[in-house]
């Protein structure tokens, strides 16, 4: 990395996010959609100049990529966890100085091999930026792509999983805040807004979703999800996702969500299909999120901080010859300005304390304007908690899923002591057997019984045990949490892991 100290203090800085379904093997066209992402990248208005990728799994898609856009972006890192690749990756416009992956505790389970989550090592890659001379003049960059949900909450078997990945996330954003810096979090959360992960992320950590600052009434969901069913709102309309809910997955408006007989109709040289804005979307929602907070100083708050002042999903354009959405995911882009700048720079005229006053801003999907109090968003965040029912609820959780793996542990360790002796006895009953044939049946029937059980054993002795010493240190972490918010001291007894 080149370590050159940028000259000038920026007074913008433009940042994507996007989920680029780059799976190997298994994603249709990677190679194509993943160099046109790049080419997009490098042609995005205004210039990007810090992005986080996500499921960009192979280093040939992220050197196409980084192909593509070096010359507005000439520093980059790549992540590497896992067996398979964690499919992180930071680029920028200034130098990275400082990089690290952290590995999440709890990340699904082996067992799922078909799902991936554990196999791919999921975490947050971290980067520190420095975009100026300044001793504060650092951005704390966390990407991250938390487990994927395959039921709906609060059915969902993985829930646990992605709420403590969220309380993790949650901690190192906190501490980069906590030195003064400007931070950023970018990624696929797979939460909706108001989820549990997601009231977590903004109550215990200064920073705010960028999307719900500038539209703060938009959608919790998917609009056929309980929870904004019960808002009673109108199902709304492809554009209206776009621009008002800052929907990213499963929109009407991408290809890969249209079923195999849409599908088969794209390609080159076939007739396009366009959907119209207008269309009925009831399952789109957003899952991909910007966090941000002001940096402003405690202790000279007059020097100002960094606003929130745009946001919108992008990259709902298709490939130019596939006719397909270069990912399942749209982007999500945002724009953070340094007060300092809005106050001495009017290009509209305004009063130069505009920015203390309110900015109006025009709603993109409606005629009506919209009070954008940026002052607001300059105020020092206090330290906030959860109501004390929020952490009961998730203790409970744990408590849940604390005895799904015990169960799970004594369940395997059983199969293990039991396929060893099943083995034992096929040897044994080899001695006796009268046919070669049976001999072989009783050897294979022995070898297989033997690996698929030590298979258990490990799993049972080994991975189970680190799931429950890790879900230990989350519930302590969250008793800690509910004793500060102003409960009852909680009573937690350390107990007995097993080995």
């Amino acid at each position: 990395m080149n370590n050159s100290m940028p000259t000038e203090m920026p007074t913008e800085i433009n940042i994507i996010t996007l989920n680029c379904w780059g799976l190997k093997y298994l994603a249709k066209y990677r190679n194509e959609r993943l160099l046109e992402i790049g080419k997009q990248l490098a042609l995005a208005d205004p210039v990007p100049h810090i992005i986080g990728l996500q499921e960009c799994w192979t280093q040939q898609d992220y050197q196409a990529i980084r192909q593509k856009t070096k010359h507005i972006l000439p520093f980059g890192k790549f992540y590497h966890s896992g067996i398979f690749g964690g499919g992180l990756a930071i680029l920028s416009k200034w130098p990275i100085e400082e990089s690290s992956m952290f590995r999440y505790p709890l990340n699904g389970r082996p067992t799922a091999f078909f799902r991936g989550d554990w196999f791919v090592g999921k975490g947050v890659a971290c980067a520190r930026i420095r975009f100026g001379s300044g001793l504060k003049d650092v951005v704390e960059v966390f990407t991250t792509h938390l487990h994927a949900p395959y039921e709906t909450e609060p059915h969902d078997s993985y829930i646990c999983h992605r709420t403590a990945q969220a309380w993790e996330i949650a901690k190192l954003m906190r501490g980069a805040a906590e030195r003064g810096h400007l931070v950023l979090g970018l990624g696929d959360f797979n939460m909706v807004p108001q989820s549990l992960a997601h009231r977590l992320i903004c109550t215990h950590t200064p920073l705010h979703d960028a999307w719900l600052v500038l539209h703060p009434d938009s959608s919790v969901g998917a609009a056929i999800q309980t929870a904004e069913k019960s808002r009673s709102r109108p199902v709304p309309t492809a554009n209206f996702n776009l621009t008002e809910n800052g929907a990213t997955c499963d929109s009407v408006l991408n290809t890969w969500r249209w079923n195999k007989g849409q599908q088969k109709r794209l390609g080159p040289n076939k007739p396009a299909i366009e959907i119209p804005l207008e269309t009925s979307d009831p399952k789109a929602k957003r899952l991909d999120y910007i966090f941000a907070n002001n940096a402003v100083n405690s202790l000279d708050p007059s020097k100002g901080g960094w606003i929130i002042q745009k946001a919108k999903v992008g990259f709902v354009h298709r490939h130019p010859s596939l006719q397909c959405s270069l990912s399942d995911h749209f982007s999500v882009e945002a724009t953070l300005v340094h007060s300092e700048a809005l106050i001495h720079t009017s290009s509209k005229g305004e009063d130069n304390n505009a920015v203390y006053k309110g900015v109006y801003l025009k709603s993109p999907a409606a005629s009506e304007v919209r009070l954008n109090d940026f002052a607001s968003q300059l105020k020092i965040k206090p330290q906030e908690y959860l109501p004390v029912q929020i952490y009961d609820e998730i203790l409970a959780m744990i408590h849940k899923y604390q005895e799904r793996e015990r169960f799970q542990r004594r369940f395997r360790l059983r199969n293990f002591v039991a396929s060893f002796m099943v083995s034992i006895g096929c040897l044994i009953a080899v001695w006796w057997s009268p046919r070669n044939f049976v001999a072989f049946l009783l050897m294979l029937l022995s070898t297989l019984g033997l690996g698929f059980g030590v298979i258990d054993g490990l799993i049972g002795g080994l991975f189970v045990g680190s799931e429950i010493r890790a879900l230990k240190e989350f519930e302590w972490e969250i008793c800690n949490a509910r004793e500060a918010a102003g409960g009852e001291s909680y009573s937690l007894t350390e107990g007995v892991v097993d080995w």
